[in-house]
């Protein structure tokens, strides 16, 4: 019997359309001394549903780099924004939209949300690169597993 079979992988989350959802717990070792989250920790949960909105389309980081032209993904630029703190035991879900490839560049929108309140938002700036760090366009498969995920930018 496999991990699968017995319930005991790790959740990757679920789409729901164009938009991953991840759940994420806080924890106590999540805050800082005011039982708020600390601020890098967000970082972290929006690292997370990346990596797993990725795993769900067949296309996770291991896979990537084992690739015969390997590529990876480095972020050039993160704009967050807080808007309300969490704390211990409260249950959110990161919201993740991938809205378009140009070139080498990706980019991601992301939001955290708890109870459908919106407490950290997230514009993301990717990059895909080699293995040396040299920008590289995203390898022919992997762009046909995304495209179909791919969302419209939002209306201004």
């Amino acid at each position: 019997m496999d991990d699968q079979d017995t319930g005991d992988t790790p959740t990757a989350g679920r789409f729901e359309g164009n938009e991953h959802r991840l759940p994420v717990r806080i924890y106590y070792e999540d805050t800082d001394f005011t039982g708020m989250v600390y601020h890098a920790n967000y970082l972290r949960y929006f690292e997370r549903a990346r990596s797993d909105y990725m795993r769900l389309i067949g296309a996770d980081h291991i896979s990537l780099l084992n690739r015969p032209d390997p590529a990876a993904f480095t972020l050039n630029r993160i704009e967050v924004d807080f808007k309300r703190p969490a704390r211990v035991d409260d249950a959110l879900v990161v919201h993740t939209v991938w809205e378009s490839f140009r070139g080498a560049a990706a980019l991601i929108r992301q939001r955290i949300e708890r109870n459908g309140e919106v407490i950290a938002e997230a514009v993301v700036h990717a990059v895909i690169i080699t293995p040396a760090g040299r920008p590289r366009r995203p390898p022919a498969d992997f762009v046909e597993r995304l495209k179909p995920r791919l969302a419209p930018p939002p209306m201004p």
